[in-house]
Parts: C-alpha cells; sequence; structure tokens
C-alpha cells in the first residue's frame, strides 16, 4: 500500500518500538522477521565452514570481553554482565561515584571522539536506572576495543575532575532517529 503522505497513514498502523533509548516509529509487519540475517548467517557458516565460523564470533566474544574485563576495573562503573554468552554487555554508573556527571554526559564525550555508546534508560519499574551498552559485531577488532577504552579513561578523568556538575536540562535518552 502507499500514502500520499502520513496525514493519510492510519495512525494504528505505525508502532513505536524502544530503540537506544528512544521512541522510533516503524511501519513494518511486526508479526514477522526478515529472513535476510538467518540467511546471511548461512551463507557465511557454508562459506567459512565450522571452524572458520567459530573463529569469527571467538574474535567478537574475546573482544567483548576485553572490553567489559577493562570496564569492570574502573572505579566508575557497574558492570551488568561480561558478554561471555554472546558478545553483549553493559554497566551502569556506580551508585555514589559522582553528582558531577552521568552516562549522557559520557556518551556525548565519546560521540565527540567518534564512538556511538548509547546511554538510556531501563524500561519501566527501572526507569531512576541508566546504563551503557556494547554490541561487539564483527569487524571491532582489539586495535579499536584498545582506543575505546583509551578514550573511555581519558573521558572518564576529565568528567571526573569537574569541580561542579555538568548541566543536564535538555538531556534526553539514546539518539534522535
Amino acid at each position: 500500500m502507499v500514502w500520499r503522505d502520513t496525514s493519510a497513514l492510519p495512525g494504528d498502523l505505525i508502532f513505536y518500538v524502544s530503540y537506544l533509548g528512544g521512541q522510533m516509529p516503524t511501519f513494518a509487519l511486526n508479526f514477522s522477521r526478515p529472513g535476510a540475517q538467518v540467511l546471511l548467517q548461512y551463507y557465511q557458516f557454508l562459506r567459512l565452514g565450522w571452524a572458520g565460523y567459530r573463529r569469527v564470533q571467538q574474535a567478537a566474544q574475546d573482544v567483548a570481553l576485553y572490553l567489559s574485563g577493562e570496564i569492570a576495573k574502573m572505579p566508575a562503573f557497574d558492570l551488568w554482565n561480561d558478554g561471555s554468552d554472546i558478545p553483549v554487555f553493559a554497566w551502569s554508573l556506580k551508585k555514589g561515584h559522582t553528582e558531577n556527571w552521568n552516562l549522557y554526559h559520557l556518551s556525548d564525550r565519546l560521540r565527540v571522539k567518534g564512538w556511538l555508546v548509547p546511554a538510556y534508560p531501563m524500561p519501566a519499574d527501572l526507569t531512576d536506572l541508566t546504563v551503557q551498552r556494547v554490541v561487539v559485531r564483527n569487524g571491532l577488532s582489539m586495535d579499536l576495543a584498545y582506543a575505546l577504552i583509551a578514550d573511555l579513561r581519558a573521558e572518564v578523568d576529565y568528567l571526573d575532575a569537574l569541580s561542579a556538575p555538568m548541566p543536564t536540562e535538555g538531556q534526553h535518552p539514546g539518539f534522535h532517529h
């Protein structure tokens, strides 16, 4: 179906999904998932074989474990998980660490350096808690992981050295889509 513009599109056909802390409108068949990702993984498995596919996945998990391990060592953060199940992990700002900055400030500082590490609130009943999350994908090398940790440490050091609180007016969770 095609609509001339959004005013002609029935509003009940638009779904709003929470994505990286923001509300993103989507006009799709939400009861069905596309098969392209599954087909790509199958193709990669056939192309690389069992051992090759395992090496690719193990490399992503190794990077996740390195990153989460380094973040766990930082006194500013509480690590939620380490990425040992799947190469995804999250952390929160340690309660009482500082009143001068929050994870949105850190996310903004990292973005200036080229890193997209979103900060977003948890869902209902935990909305007072903000987390940051990293999803390690194929291609995030150890060299990039070292650079991310160096930038993360530098930005935390900068923020920890503040003598007064960062402004919070106009802060918003996640990214605008």
